[in-house]
């Protein structure tokens, strides 16, 4: 990879399994295929940035019908690369793959065919996916999958439009080789699967301890469980406005998604002390 980027490379026992890249500082998207069957909940990955620098982290959830996972990077790495805004795509639009599984590969290009097709993938599951043509023509676009597609924002810099799953095989060759059209999942397709962008996940998170909860002593009868219910509601209504102007376009999906799991961690880090490190909020 020859710039720093917000798309990864995943390794496990030094074998290179696939690509994925950012979906927040925390997250990584990824093609389920990629793991190669490595994808069991808790699983360690070795996620390594654009820049080579390796960081430690987990498979969080998987998404088998929609052949999508999720990599949650160890809470003690930050990850400071710029993450680009997700936007939506329009036929007819251009789209470029900015990740390469080698150096000497080609980086992709294309045009959208459509911008919202339902397409079964490989886990059998109906997602909501942009139909590709590419501009190479390589026969073989193995390597590719996980990676992100991009595309131009309304503010005129990049943008993710979806994760590469799935190539289209040529119904006119003998050789099996894959002809120059490619499925990805959209962003929205993701956000949907993992609760973990979800507002309501993140409110039952924030929401407090039932009173049973509090052990007062006879000693300590004086004493009133911490006042934190207003700053839980007052967070609670911040989470709520952040999905309202997400939904209204007025915020990006996923900074929306980037500032709800800040002000969640926040939250978390008031209460009970500084984030463990064990890659778990």
């Amino acid at each position: 990879m020859n710039q720093v980027g917000y798309w990864v490379d995943l390794y496990q026992a030094e074998q290179r399994l696939g690509a994925g890249f950012l979906l927040t500082r925390r997250f990584v998207l990824t093609a389920l295929h990629c793991l190669r069957g490595k994808a069991e909940e808790e699983t360690s990955i070795e996620v390594v940035l654009s820049d080579d620098h390796p960081v430690p982290g987990r498979v969080c959830r998987t998404a088998k019908d929609a052949d999508l996972a999720l990599i949650e990077i160890v809470s003690s790495h930050d990850v400071a690369i710029p993450i680009p805004a997700a936007h939506v795509a329009r036929r007819g639009d251009r789209w470029r793959g900015p990740y390469r599984p080698d150096p000497g590969d080609a980086q992709l290009s294309g045009c959208v065919d459509d911008s919202s097709v339902r397409h079964v993938c490989e886990g059998g599951g109906s997602v909501e996916a942009l139909q590709l043509t590419a501009d190479q023509l390589l026969g073989d676009y193995s390597g590719y999958s996980g990676s992100p597609v991009e595309g131009t924002s309304p503010g005129g810099g990049p943008a993710v439009l979806g994760i590469l799953l799935e190539q289209v095989m040529d119904r006119q060759s003998t050789e099996c080789r894959a002809a120059n059209v490619l499925f990805a999942a959209t962003v929205a397709e993701a956000m949907r699967r993992f609760d973990q962008f979800d507002v309501g996940h993140l409110i039952d998170v924030l929401r407090p301890p039932p009173a049973e909860h509090f052990q007062i002593t006879a000693t300590q009868e004086s004493t009133a469980p911490p006042p934190v219910a207003e700053r839980h509601s007052e967070a609670e209504a911040f989470l709520i406005s952040l999905q309202r102007w997400s939904e209204s376009n007025l915020i990006d999906p996923t900074q929306a998604a980037q500032l709800r799991l800040d002000v969640v961690q926040r939250v978390i880090d008031a209460e009970f002390g500084p984030r463990r490190h064990d890659g778990r909020i």
